[in-house]
């Protein structure tokens, strides 16, 4: 597994929110997305933690580099937007590659990343 620098951590955690709010990644096709809620589904969206180093999509893999603050601007007006939309919004709603979710759903996939920098910023 490969390890990312601050800019490129924060860009990843970005890409969850981009997949809910912009039109920048492909979704997949039927048969992929039937594979991806039988097999990360419930990995992504249960409230059990990522395992350490585990292996992740390949939309997620930030391989050129990442201004900071860049991001974490980015990062800050993805949780705004999320905020103020409110859970009411994201209840049921479609993700990308899952099918809807619930408000609950929705909320442990957004805690996971943002948990994922927390972590490794040191403050765990």
């Amino acid at each position: 597994m490969g390890k990312m620098t601050i800019g490129q951590m924060l860009a990843h955690c970005n890409v969850a929110y981009e997949m809910n709010f912009e039109n920048i990644h492909p979704k997949p096709g039927a048969i992929q997305k039937f594979f991806i809620k039988l097999f990360a589904k419930n990995i992504v969206v249960s409230e059990k933690p990522y395992k350490k180093n585990m292996r992740t999509a390949p939309e997620f893999i930030i391989r050129d580099d990442r201004d900071f603050e860049t991001e974490k601007g980015r990062l800050i007006q993805y949780l705004k937007r999320t905020q103020d939309l409110g859970q009411a919004y994201f209840h049921n709603r479609d993700s990308h590659g899952f099918g809807p979710l619930t408000k609950t759903e929705w909320n442990n996939l957004f805690y996971k990343h943002r948990i994922t920098i927390y972590n490794n910023l040191g403050f765990s």
